[in-house]
């Protein structure tokens, strides 16, 4: 592939709900570019961008694939997006280095959560966008009504730019809104052709619209405008490129990807109005002077480039993903990295082709490209020089919330599982991997339940071992509500010397439940030697870290040693530690011991229609509704506080009642003391494993 200047990329986001249509666009794209000899299919496994065996198995894209196609001399980047919520984070890295966005709406299925998150994301990105209508080789879509539909979400800034063309129920052609002209395929060109009696009126309308819009880019063209003057077309052109750019117009056109009819004319579009990165704005802190540094893809600026992407595969290696922000990156650049204040020589430099590489010389301000084998580079890093050293705000990630409790089948592939979740990680910053060693469990955090089947799979699959999940064990604490005062005597005789502790202990509630325990000795007369005092306070110490009661760590304790006696022989340092555990498991049962479980506090991010489901639900899970915020866009934020227990499945539930249209987050409050019924269910459940002699590392 050719070297592109910066005014001669594009770089594109392909968006829109799960199974819309993109992946097979894009698929419709690179053929016409000239980049693939046949068009895959989805069915077969043989699109470009979903090259990986979990989308080929699965019929959906999970990752983000970059495709360059070459095209009337300009390179247009364009990233095929996952339509799924649980790969979310894939769509946010492609939107942090995007200057446009394709809006992709199946026609037969119409507006669906899926779109409204993409415009969101082009808000939240101010990103300049494009509808792209699918499905028009299907005779019952109506475009018409998608039109419609789109204009009575997003008000009168949608301008269709064509309109299918049909003959004998067949997708003919298309008709030009700003020529007013239509054109019909013959093979692979499109001839003019005269435009038919039904489409004249919705045309005259459409372009009305669209002068509408032209006229209120300047004054001398609203004068005009009203004085029934005409516009050429360059003139039309130019101002809709400008209006596009500043989210004033959003272009609509049709076509369909399985039979790449109206691709041609989107790729001459997405050149003519998409803007370049020169046009955007971009900037890091120069960490030598502290100084901002304004990037804004200027190739005569010291180099940087930023990494929005880490590929881990087994099959095709390691791959950081870049987009270059100033200046030209070449090959055997040494390049600088802030985090690891580290330099490291880029060697090669790559286009890739979704699985395919090829090498390039150079990477001008702009441009996207790929570096292979970097050790100690990770997404969101910033390449720079030593002598202008930059970081760049790092991305805008969602935050998993989906857990799960997991453990190895085999055992001896301990080390192995490790070692590919954080392969899997690197690749993959929505994906967390945790030890909670308090509850003596592992677990792996996700988007969704979807997402951490795919994890599963991925392991198996790629890497060869296997994991089996259940429902997490909740992060309960145990403590006791009265006080209590035991003792325990520990003697042993083994022959010679024996083992002798003696131990009077008061224990009693803390207020503060942030701390385990509280340890304090009122020993007076030598009855416990001071050199005693700290092997009772670990016996103490150990024992918090696994409660009597249900085996959760324990809060809120206070140990008090005031009596006791030893034996100048016998007693150890060992005797007294185990004559505190001991006085401290009789102690803390006979001090009404209780289950506290966590409480988080939970937004809830929901259209205004569907506040009352969501709070009938939430009531169900124990919660307690705190209040709610109108937000822009008709939504609402529901705050409540509600028992972490019950969230088990609450983003299947939520997407459910919601159409996908409702999002949430968490955070940890405090700990309150459990129901009797789910303390009751708790303890048998605990005492049931250790019967069965349950045990996880």
């Amino acid at each position: 592939m050719n070297v592109y200047t910066t005014d001669k990329i594009r770089n594109v986001v392909i968006l829109g709900h799960g199974s819309a249509g993109k992946t097979t666009l894009v698929e419709a794209m690179a053929y016409l570019g000239g980049q693939t000899s046949r068009m895959g299919k989805i069915e077969d496994g043989s699109t470009v961008s979903d090259f990986t065996k979990e989308e080929q198995k699965r019929k959906f894209s999970i990752r983000t694939s970059l495709v360059p196609i070459e095209w009337n001399d300009y390179k247009i980047n364009i990233l095929d997006t996952p339509g799924y919520f649980d790969f979310a984070g894939e769509v946010e890295e492609a939107m942090s280095v995007a200057d446009g966005a394709i809006i992709v709406v199946s026609g037969k299925a119409g507006i669906e959560a899926g779109t409204e998150r993409a415009w969101d994301l082009c808000e939240k990105y101010h990103l300049p966008r494009m509808f792209f209508v699918t499905d028009m080789d299907i005779d019952t879509v109506s475009y018409r009504q998608t039109i419609e539909d789109l204009t009575a979400v997003y008000g009168k800034k949608i301008a269709p730019f064509n309109m299918p063309v049909r003959e004998n129920n067949e997708y003919v052609g298309y008709v030009n809104v700003i020529q007013k002209v239509a054109f019909k395929w013959e093979g692979k060109d499109a001839v003019p052709a005269d435009v038919p009696d039904y489409a004249k009126d919705y045309m005259n309308t459409y372009n009305d619209t669209l002068m509408e819009a032209v006229a209120e880019t300047s004054e001398e063209f609203m004068d005009r405008y009203f004085a029934g003057d005409t516009f050429s077309e360059a003139e039309i052109r130019a101002a809709v490129r400008l209006s596009i750019q500043d989210g004033t117009i959003v272009p609509v056109e049709s076509g369909s990807g399985l039979t790449a009819r109206g691709v041609y004319t989107l790729l001459d579009d997405i050149i003519k109005y998409m803007p370049s990165a020169e046009s955007r704005k971009v900037s890091g802190i120069n960490t030598k002077t502290n100084e901002i540094f304004e990037a804004n893809f200027d190739v005569l600026k010291p180099k940087t480039a930023f990494v929005f992407k880490t590929i881990v595969d087994p099959f095709i290696g390691r791959y950081s993903l870049i987009k270059v922000r100033s200046g030209v990156i070449k090959t055997d650049d040494l390049m600088y990295n802030a985090r690891t204040d580290s330099e490291t020589k880029v060697g090669k430099l790559y286009i890739l082709q979704g699985n395919k590489s090829s090498e390039i010389p150079e990477l001008h301000a702009g441009d996207l490209g790929a570096l292979a084998k970097l050790s100690g580079v990770s997404t969101g890093d910033t390449l720079s020089t030593k002598a202008t050293p930059v970081v760049y705000p790092g991305m805008d990630l969602p935050v998993p919330f989906t857990y799960l409790r997991y453990k190895a089948v085999n055992k001896a592939d301990i080390d192995k599982i490790a070692q590919a979740m954080a392969k899997i990680q690197a690749e993959d910053p929505c994906f967390k991997a945790v030890n909670d060693s308090a509850n003596g469990q592992s677990l792996i955090y996700g988007m969704g339940d979807m997402h951490l089947q795919v994890i599963q799979s991925i392991l198996k699959n790629e890497y060869n071992v296997a994991i089996e999940v259940e429902k997490p064990k909740v992060a309960f604490r145990e403590t006791i509500r009265t006080s209590s005062d035991v003792e325990y005597k520990y003697k042993k005789q083994t022959g010679g010397h024996g083992q002798y502790g003696h131990v009077k202990i008061k224990f009693s509630p803390l207020e503060d439940k942030t701390i385990p325990y509280e340890f304090d000795e009122e020993v007076v007369g030598g009855a416990v030697p001071k050199n005693y005092f700290p092997a009772v306070e670990k016996g103490i110490a150990e024992s918090v870290t696994r409660g009597p009661l249900a085996a959760y760590p324990v809060v809120g304790v206070k140990a008090v040693l005031y009596d006791g006696s030893y034996h100048p022989v016998d007693s150890s340092e060992m005797a007294f530690k185990t004559a505190a555990k001991q006085a401290f498991k009789k102690g803390f049962m006979e001090a009404s011991p209780v289950l506290m479980e966590p409480i988080v506090t939970l937004k809830v991010n929901v259209p205004d229609t569907y506040t009352g489901d969501v709070m009938g639900d939430l009531n169900k899970r124990r919660g307690r509704v705190l209040g709610m915020t109108p937000v822009p866009g008709g939504r609402q934020i529901i705050e409540a506080e509600v028992p972490q227990m019950e969230l088990f499945d609450y983003c299947t539930t939520l997407r459910s009642m919601t159409g996908g249209r409702g999002d949430y987050s968490y955070e940890f409050a405090r700990y309150e003391q459990a129901p009797a019924d789910i303390q009751a269910k708790e303890v048998a459940a605990r005492a049931e494993e250790a019967a069965a002699g349950f045990a996880e590392g």
